[in-house]
């Protein structure tokens, strides 16, 4: 059975969400091109900024969950309540660095002055914010570094993957072989998780018995992977799993559940991202714990350095969100905290962040376990 922990999360200084900012959260589809182009323009005139034109947003893939339901809507969300006169040009890539590439060249040609691209590749995504420099495009980086970007933006990578792997061990409690699945090896962001998670894990007692970078972060491959790992180690001799985040832990679980592990019986299983499937599984004692990013707080910073950007103003010191500059890499940057949710805090996190209300998360299934945690 999943042994429980109590480690509570500092989370400093509280990060209010407006409903209003919260009800454009609904994922929305891309059409086959990736392109959403100007679907939220200038036209409402209450904006309050004197800037005009595009920003183009390019997102690196729709697997993960929170690209479109959370970073997407709440940037253009933000875009529109600080520019009535901005527009803002969508592209996802679906994981596929020349179609970033490719949709950076039709951004740019459609008029794009002012870029905010989280690559699928970072190493690799020099060349795409040479081109709009160029043309005197300013590129923020969102949530994956690029090093040669004028501005980067994202949480405290490292970090992540060291309160992964500490919860891990806390829910452990003791010796024993853990499995453990990475994120893709063209995100850098992967790369400082795992780095993180492996100065924990590796001064600990416990042993990584077999270990995955998942190519592209996808639930099915983690699923695979288990099972295939499940096929040589006895799921009963498994002490824990460090999953990178919440997707491939459904993957997991789904794999130790398809090989006749009880879902009361599962070993800790940590993630990241806070989806609601997640924090469901987190409540019914299924999965120990996840990283919470407040993508609130990103998505509004990226939006307010673009427009700021788009009016040719220049961006220092502290946004409007609360966040001062620092620099990370060379790169101008503003670096947000991450948080850990676990059984014991989801109702004074997520819940009480407003990042997911008592409806979306206590559902008939999770009724009893909300009601356990004092969610209502």
């Amino acid at each position: 059975m999943t042994t429980p922990f109590h480690r509570v999360a500092a989370l400093g200084a509280a990060l209010v969400i407006s409903a209003a900012a919260l009800t454009a959260c609904g994922a929305n589809d891309s059409n086959d091109s990736g392109n959403d182009s100007g679907n939220d323009g200038g036209s409402d005139s209450s904006g309050g900024g004197e800037a005009s034109g595009t920003i183009a947003l390019l997102l690196p893939e729709s697997k993960t969950t929170r690209y479109e339901a959370f970073d997407k809507p709440l940037f253009e969300a933000k875009v529109k309540e600080l520019c009535g006169g901005c527009e803002v040009d969508y592209y996802n890539a679906d994981q596929d660095e020349a179609k970033q590439a490719q949709q950076m060249t039709t951004a740019l040609n459609g008029g794009a002055k002012v870029v905010v691209l989280d690559p699928v590749n970072g190493a690799g995504a020099t060349g795409m914010v040479e081109e709009a420099q160029g043309q005197d495009v300013p590129v923020i980086a969102y949530d994956r570094l690029i090093t040669n970007a004028d501005y980067y933006m994202s949480f405290d990578n490292e970090t992540v993957g060291k309160m992964q792997a500490e919860a891990l061990v806390e829910a452990v409690g003791s010796a024993g072989d853990i499995l453990m699945l990475n994120g893709a090896p063209s995100d850098p962001n992967a790369a400082q998780f795992k780095s993180g998670a492996h100065s924990v894990l590796d001064g600990s007692d416990l042993t990584i018995a077999e270990e995955y970078d998942n190519p592209d972060w996808s639930p099915e491959n983690a699923q695979q992977w288990t099972t295939d790992q499940l096929s040589k180690i006895d799921p009963a001799d498994i002490a824990g799993i460090y999953a990178a985040n919440d997707g491939q832990a459904g993957g997991v679980v789904a794999a130790l559940t398809g090989a006749g592990v009880a879902l009361d019986a599962l070993p800790p299983i940590t993630g990241q991202d806070a989806e609601v499937a997640a924090i469901q599984r987190i409540l019914a004692g299924e999965q120990a714990m996840t990283i919470y990013k407040p993508i609130p707080i990103e998505a509004e910073t990226a939006a307010e350095v673009a427009v700021k950007l788009l009016g040719g103003e220049e961006v220092s010191g502290t946004t409007e969100t609360g966040i001062d500059q620092t620099e990370y890499e060379g790169v101008k940057s503003y670096i947000f905290d991450p948080i850990v949710v676990t059984q014991d805090n989801v109702a004074d996190t997520v819940i009480a962040d407003g990042f997911y209300s008592a409806a979306d998360v206590c559902t008939d299934d999770y009724a009893d376990d909300c009601t356990a945690a004092g969610i209502s």
